[in-house]
């Protein structure tokens, strides 16, 4: 009995992924994840970063923010930067047009007073 109970499950097993396509399609999950609307700034403005600071390395960054005022739109980063062991942070606004995303000024600040490092999330 135990025997005809334990080949009647495992053909049932076998069907059941056979109908599936196989076991490679139980392993395997798509997670889609959406791509954030500032990723394309985040970009630009590592890009401008880098080349305002070519001998520094950036180890992290944030998106501040974005603003719209009437036809333009501002996106905010801060960028946290190591240049010669000595750590700073900068703010980078791109303005653009918001329709056709032409990029009207970019503009880099460095933030001396900071102690620029970059934030611990809080535990919960």
């Amino acid at each position: 009995m135990k025997k005809s109970l334990i080949i009647l499950f495992l053909c049932s097993m076998f069907t059941v992924i056979a109908s599936l396509g196989g076991p490679a399609n139980l392993i395997t999950a798509k997670a889609d994840k959406a791509i954030p609307s500032h990723a394309k700034w985040g970009r630009i403005a590592i890009q401008k970063a880098k080349e305002e600071y070519p001998n520094a390395k950036i180890y992290d960054y944030l998106h501040v923010k974005r603003q719209q005022k009437g036809q333009y739109s501002l996106e905010t980063f801060k960028l946290w930067l190591n240049e010669n062991n000595n750590k700073f942070e900068v703010l980078v606004h791109i303005k653009f047009e918001t329709t056709t995303e032409k990029i009207l000024h970019v503009e880099i600040k460095k933030n001396i007073s900071s102690g620029a490092v970059a934030p611990i999330p809080a535990k919960k």
